[in-house]
């Protein structure tokens, strides 16, 4: 009974220490099964963060932004154009006007203003009534018409009473020729007065009937706007006094000043592209129609006048300063606006839009969406990101707000350049510096 029992007793501990075995082999297996899963997971994330950041660093300079965040600081985007920058010749000058285009009112003779009929700024036409004169001695010049006209009946008929006697012979020579001598200095001073009074703008016929004007009208010379009114009513003028001046800016031109060295180059006919430089670099267009052939003797310069294209539309003023390109060559250069270079660490750059890193800033927001919750609301914002490198660029001339430029390296086909705000962009790449 007691080896039947000890048996037994051996045969459980036996079945015990296999049981046990069975399990610690099993433990070991899964903890050598999750360590080498722990590992593979912890060897892919780090291949995955590798790759990351070889792209970030290849793209280390780029910078991203929202069309909101470019609307906001007024960034706009263009493309390279071709500018004709290399074959002109920068003069600079103003605008003025014809001598025939403009005229001093003046009165034809001395008085007093009585009536003003325009203010300064008015346009008038030719032959328009501008102010009223009053003086007695133009009183006595038509009473001294009416008096000579009066008497004239009496001359004329005295010279055909004594051409009458001559033709009987009944009179003598004398007499005819002193009747005829009267006669002649009657109609020399009529005719003399009468145009006096056309001149004033008076109609001798009307003072014949005994019509006398007591105020004598001013008229405008040319048509246009009444600039400097000098009179007031109640002043005294004389025929020396200017009393207004009048302009007319339909044939406004340009005078530009060109010194020697690039005199030779200028010809009648050249196109040339003006600025104007205290309306907003508005630009307008021309051609070189005359060259003066004597130097200014100020600063050893001639004076070139070019007409300006529908001029009048522009509403300039005589006296603006201009800046202007006379174009000499047809020779064409790659350039951007002035605004779309900038210097940074001694050199020159633009921006352009990075359409590989566009590429991928899409796929790395649409990662970024999978992961949130709202993905609606997440790329609504995140579509309309673009993103821009700095390329450096070796600058040429400069001109009419555009400046050549040449790309150190190859630049992308078709490059799209940011063309205003840069400057903005490049604060951004320095963490907020400003470089000027």
């Amino acid at each position: 009974m007691n080896t039947v029992n000890k048996i037994k007793d051996i045969v459980i501990m036996s079945v015990t220490i296999i049981v046990m075995l069975i399990s610690a082999f099993t433990m070991v297996s899964c903890n050598s099964s999750g360590k080498q899963e722990v590992e593979i997971s912890d060897s892919t994330a780090a291949n995955k963060k590798k790759i990351s950041d070889k792209a970030e660093e290849e793209h280390s300079e780029a910078i991203e932004l929202t069309t909101e965040q470019m609307k906001a600081v007024g960034i706009e985007i263009g493309k390279v154009e071709l500018k004709n920058l290399s074959s002109v010749i920068k003069a600079s000058g103003q605008l003025e006007v014809p001598p025939q285009n403009k005229a001093d009112v003046t009165s034809l003779i001395g008085g007093v203003i009585k009536r003003i009929f325009v203010l300064e700024g008015n346009y008038v036409k030719k032959g328009q009534t501008l102010a009223m004169i009053e003086n007695p001695e133009f009183i006595k010049l038509q009473q001294e018409y009416l008096s000579i006209k009066k008497g004239h009946t009496y001359t004329m008929q005295e010279f055909e009473r004594q051409k009458e006697l001559k033709e009987n012979n009944a009179g003598t020579g004398k007499i005819y020729q002193q009747a005829e001598s009267n006669l002649l200095a009657e109609q020399a001073r009529l005719t003399g007065l009468e145009a006096q009074m056309k001149q004033f703008g008076i109609n001798p016929a009307s003072i014949a009937n005994g019509n006398i004007v007591t105020q004598l009208p001013i008229r405008a010379p040319i048509g246009g706007v009444i600039g400097h009114i000098n009179i007031n009513v109640g002043s005294y003028v004389d025929v020396t006094k200017s009393l207004m001046d009048i302009i007319d800016n339909s044939n406004i031109h340009c005078d530009l000043l060109v010194f020697e060295k690039d005199l030779f180059k200028v010809k009648v006919g050249q196109e040339v592209n003006f600025i104007l430089t205290n309306q907003d670099n508005r630009q307008i267009t021309g051609r070189v129609y005359g060259i003066n052939q004597s130097f200014e003797s100020e600063n050893k310069a001639v004076i070139v006048h070019a007409v300006i294209k529908d001029g009048a539309k522009y509403k300039l003023i005589p006296g603006m300063y201009v800046s202007a390109l006379i174009k000499v060559g047809n020779e064409s250069v790659t350039a951007v606006p002035v605004d779309a270079v900038v210097k940074s660490e001694g050199k020159e750059y633009v921006f352009i839009v990075d359409e590989e890193l566009q590429e991928s800033v899409k796929d790395k927001d649409q990662e970024e969406k999978e992961e949130k919750t709202d993905k609606k609301e997440e790329s609504k914002g995140d579509e309309n990101k673009l993103a821009f490198k700095m390329v450096e660029v070796i600058t040429g001339v400069a001109e009419l707000g555009y400046i050549q430029i040449t790309f150190a390296d190859k630049a992308p086909e078709n490059a799209r350049v940011v063309t205003k705000g840069a400057f903005y962009i490049l604060s951004k790449t320095k963490g907020g510096e400003e470089e000027e």
